[in-house]
C-alpha cells in the first residue's frame, strides 16, 4: 500500500481520526496520506507527521486513487459538485463515511460508472480499534477487498447491505459515546463510595476494557459471563436487578432507537 495516495476530504474529528490511524499503521507514506480543511492550523499535528494539509478539493482529488468523505451532511452536495470533475473513472475509488446520504443521492452528483463504498467508522479508528461497516451497491470484489484492507488495520469490519448502514452508525458510530457516558457513570459510582476520580475512571475503564475482550475472545454471549460474575444473594444481582428496575436495558433500546429515528431526519 505504500503508492496508494488517500485523500480524506474533510478534517474534522473523524477525518483526523482516520489520518491518524492510517499513519499509525505504517503501511502508507505519510505524504500519501491528505486531508483538506479550511483552517489549517486547526489540524498542525498532522502536518508534523508528515501528512499533507490542503485547502483545496479538487487539488487532493487529482493526485489520490481513493477519496474518503468526511464532511458534514449539508456540506456534501456542494463538495461533490466542487471535485466531480476531478473524479475519473478506473482510477478512483469513492468511499463515504457521510450520515445519511445513500449511494444512489452520489451517484446521482458523481454518475453511476465511479465505484462508491459506504463505510462507517467510529472514532476509535485513531487508536486502530474501531468497528466499521461495509456497503456498496457497484463497487467490485477487489475494490472492497482494498476498502477492508484500510480498515481492517484500524480494528474490524463488516460487510452488511446498505439499508443496514443507519443502524450501523447507530450501534457502532454513536455508540462510542453510548459506551463511555456508562464508563463516566461507573466512575461517578465509584467516587460516590469512596475512590478518587482517577482511581474510578481507572477501574471502571479496565473493567469495561476486560468485559469487551471476555466476549470478543471467548464468542460467548454477555448472560454466559454475567452468570459467572452473579452468585445467589449475592451483591451483584442485586445491583443489576436494581439497575433493570430503573430501566437499565429499556433506556439504553430506547436511546439506541431514537438515535436510529433521527438519522431519517438529518437535514442534508
Amino acid at each position: 500500500m505504500q503508492h496508494t495516495t488517500i485523500a480524506i476530504l474533510g478534517g474534522g474529528n473523524l477525518g483526523t481520526a482516520i489520518a491518524h490511524g492510517l499513519h499509525s499503521t505504517g503501511d502508507y507514506q505519510p505524504e500519501n496520506i491528505m486531508v483538506t480543511r479550511r483552517k489549517m492550523h486547526d489540524v498542525e499535528e498532522l502536518t508534523q507527521k508528515g501528512m499533507r494539509v490542503l485547502t483545496n478539493n479538487q487539488q487532493a482529488v487529482a493526485t489520490a486513487d481513493i477519496i474518503i468523505l468526511c464532511v458534514q451532511p449539508k456540506q456534501l452536495f456542494g463538495l461533490l459538485q466542487d471535485v466531480k470533475g476531478a473524479l475519473s473513472v478506473g482510477k478512483h475509488l469513492l468511499v463515504s463515511t457521510i450520515t445519511g446520504v445513500s449511494i444512489g443521492e452520489i451517484e446521482a452528483i458523481v454518475g453511476q460508472d465511479l465505484p462508491i463504498v459506504r463505510a462507517m467508522p467510529n472514532t476509535a479508528i485513531a487508536i486502530r480499534e474501531s468497528m466499521t461497516c461495509i456497503a456498496t451497491k457497484n463497487a467490485s470484489e477487489a475494490q472492497m477487498k482494498r476498502v477492508e484492507s484500510i480498515f481492517n488495520v484500524m480494528g474490524r469490519t463488516l460487510r452488511i447491505e446498505e439499508e443496514l448502514v443507519a443502524a450501523a452508525t447507530v450501534l457502532g458510530a454513536s455508540g462510542i459515546a453510548f459506551c463511555l457516558r456508562y464508563i463516566r457513570a461507573l466512575a461517578q459510582g465509584g467516587i460516590q463510595m469512596g475512590f478518587h476520580a482517577e482511581e474510578a475512571q481507572a477501574i471502571a475503564v479496565q473493567t469495561c476494557r476486560g468485559a469487551a475482550t471476555l466476549i470478543l475472545e471467548g464468542g460467548r454471549h454477555p448472560e454466559m459471563e454475567i452468570d459467572k460474575v452473579t452468585t445467589p444473594q449475592g451483591c451483584t444481582i442485586a445491583g443489576l436487578n436494581e439497575m433493570e428496575h430503573n430501566g437499565l436495558s429499556s433506556a439504553v433500546i430506547k436511546g439506541i432507537m431514537t438515535s436510529y429515528q433521527r438519522i431519517a431526519n438529518i437535514q442534508k
